[in-house]
């Protein structure tokens, strides 16, 4: 843990992390006029007395800002893991978890604090009746601490198997992370108990119905319109009511728990040349070797429109593998399903998200920036044909949608979606020299987008 904490703090991620935190939190609090994010109870906001500051604080964090911790776990520095080193140490593996982990909660948990502080200054500034402190703490640490540990606890399962170190442990992160959200709304019209608030990792269903007037179990976290007129909310009975506490507790012995089993079930990492040979899957899917090169091939000539050949390379590595070319197949057929935008348009989302994160994060390699630097056309006019290329894929996986309907705005949403998505893949890609974050980014975005 300590060589862990060591590495975390040679990182300028997480001092970076700690001085937006106090920073941002004014920026989470929104009011009558719509700026910040809203907690609405009857599209009313609540009266903002300490408790109310510290949940509101907590929700935000334990919901809308477990995206962002995701990225800074899984691309900080204490993600290497040389197997040549680390694999063959005589050291215990649920040691070296449970460090690893205790370090992640001790990186989490002081951002959690930094934000503690700033809320105790925004309290001083904005609270309605009296100021005091301490309920600011509990609130916010009662909601969010346990949702950050289990996210140190999640990342640490990822790591122990191979199939989820990588893109399909970033999907099903995504997909637990909108589970954790939408689950407790299936709870609606229960009383707050421990089975009820087990039910909600995130921690604020029991909280807003225990504490609003009548229990009224409609409230809205995020972006909303509000209406004028604030409600009371009891918070402090938020906090206490029956099962709440004893859960939140529960949960951060599960993640203890689920990092020990994670330490039983690793698979250690390994060479390339270690592992086992490709399947059936795999070789049907290999383009097969390259053709031999050419002995007495003339000097390769200075190509015309060097620009569009460009553009046309990114294409051809964006679309590389049959699997993509099955999946954009079906991606366009999903487009003559007469809803174009609730349909077709989220399928080729979907697979561009994925497509254009994996090919700006191997065009955006630190070694491979300096290669491509000698190039006659510059690491800039590659981005830029890469988000020309982006494009291209959305409007031609748009085009059967188009030609069945004989209208041009599935083109059009095709050319929005996919210059937006391929912006923001080379965009994050170039800033983090990896195509990890702008996948994540892309999948929430794909959700929100589908959701709308």
């Amino acid at each position: 843990m300590r060589t862990s904490l060591q590495r975390y703090a040679r990182s300028r991620g997480l001092w970076l992390m700690l001085l937006v935190a106090p920073v941002g939190a004014r920026y989470m609090i929104s009011d009558e006029s719509g700026g910040g994010l809203a907690i609405a109870i009857g599209d009313h906001l609540p009266v903002l007395t300490s408790p109310v500051l510290g949940i509101w604080l907590g929700i935000i964090v334990s919901t809308l800002l477990l995206p962002v911790g995701y990225i800074y776990l899984r691309a900080n520095v204490t993600r290497r893991q040389p197997w040549q080193v680390e694999e063959v140490s005589p050291g215990s593996r649920r040691a070296i978890m449970l460090g690893r982990f205790g370090a992640d909660v001790a990186v989490l948990l002081g951002f959690l604090t930094a934000l503690n502080l700033a809320g105790w200054v925004l309290g001083w500034m904005l609270v309605s009746g009296p100021y005091n402190p301490w309920q600011i703490t509990l609130a916010l640490w009662m909601v969010a601490a346990p949702a950050l540990i289990g996210l140190a606890a999640l990342r640490q399962v990822f790591d122990a198997r191979p199939l989820l170190r990588r893109g399909w442990g970033d999907l099903l992160f995504v997909v637990l992370w909108m589970a954790s959200i939408i689950m407790p709304a299936s709870m609606q019209g229960q009383p707050p108990s421990l089975a009820v608030s087990m039910a909600d990792f995130t921690g604020f269903y029991a909280p807003m119905v225990a504490g609003s007037p009548h229990r009224d179990d409609n409230f809205t976290i995020g972006g909303v319109d509000v209406k004028p007129g604030r409600v009371k909310l009891d918070a402090m009975a938020g906090l206490a009511a029956p099962g709440y506490a004893p859960s939140r507790a529960l949960w951060i012995v599960l993640s203890v728990l689920a990092v020990l089993l994670a330490a039983q079930v690793y698979r250690p990492h390994q060479a390339v040349a270690q592992q086992r040979g490709p399947g059936r899957l795999t070789r049907w899917l290999d383009p097969g070797a390259p053709p031999p090169a050419q002995m007495d091939a003339p000097p390769a000539r200075l190509q015309s429109l060097p620009f569009v050949r460009l553009a046309w390379a990114e294409a051809r590595l964006i679309g590389a593998g049959r699997i993509f070319k099955v999946l954009a197949l079906a991606a366009a057929l999903a487009g003559l399903v007469p809803d174009y935008r609730h349909a077709g348009s989220p399928a080729a989302l979907l697979l561009l998200a994925f497509a254009l994160s994996a090919h700006a994060g191997r065009c955006e390699a630190r070694r491979l920036l300096g290669l491509t630097g000698t190039a006659a056309l510059g690491p800039m006019h590659r981005r830029i044909a890469f988000v020309l290329a982006g494009t291209g894929w959305a409007i031609a996986l748009a085009l059967p949608a188009a030609l069945a309907t004989v209208q041009a705005a599935p083109l059009a949403l095709g050319a929005i979606t996919g210059f937006a998505a391929a912006l923001v893949a080379i965009g994050l890609a170039s800033l983090t020299s990896s195509g990890f974050a702008a996948r994540v980014v892309l999948l929430i975005g794909w959700y929100v987008y589908l959701s709308t």
